[in-house]
């Protein structure tokens, strides 16, 4: 698998990916110790945060932004879209593969590119944010290297009130 930068012609075949997951866990307060060992069983659901082709075309010409795809089989199959910050950190804005190639190394190739891309750029780390319903991300972050900064139980009130989801923030130090 190879990374690369994206391609205008990359986005029609990224909105053809299946970038949802099936919620079978959700993790719960208080998000300290190891918290991910009592992530509590859902009945499950699937999830899906959409994909805007145009949203990301406006990444591709942007100086402090970027904007990276994962080829398998020579075709893009994920993506990583990246930013700076206003603290002066690298934002992972989104980061997303394929159902059919999660579990091969890509989502960890993507964020080889995005530890790369932020030290290129001298920033002194990553954030970026999950929620508590996406358990498999959590412990990926973990797994490469993250720790949770902080959570805001009511950030996504006004998209759906009465949620349960709570915003997780990851960092990464450099």
């Amino acid at each position: 698998m190879k990374v690369r930068p994206a391609l205008a012609e990359d986005l029609p075949v990224l909105a053809a990916c299946d970038f949802s997951f099936l919620v079978t866990r959700e993790a719960i307060p208080p998000f300290e110790g190891d918290w991910l060992a009592h992530a509590g069983p859902v009945e499950p659901y699937p999830k899906s945060y959409g994909f805007d082709p145009a949203e990301l075309a406006e990444i591709l010409p942007a100086e402090d932004k970027a904007l990276f795809v994962i080829l398998g089989d020579e075709t893009p199959v994920g993506y990583l879209a990246l930013s700076v910050g206003w603290n002066g950190f690298a934002v992972i804005d989104d980061i997303a593969v394929d159902a059919e190639w999660r579990g091969t190394g890509a989502a960890q190739r993507l964020m080889q590119q995005a530890v790369q891309w932020t030290g290129g750029k001298a920033l002194p780390g990553i954030r970026l944010e999950t929620q508590t319903n996406n358990v498999a991300a959590c412990r990926f972050y973990l797994r490469q290297g993250f720790t949770l900064g902080g959570y805001d139980r009511y950030l996504y009130e006004g998209l759906s009130p009465g949620t349960r989801e709570t915003a997780l923030f990851f960092y990464r130090f450099l």
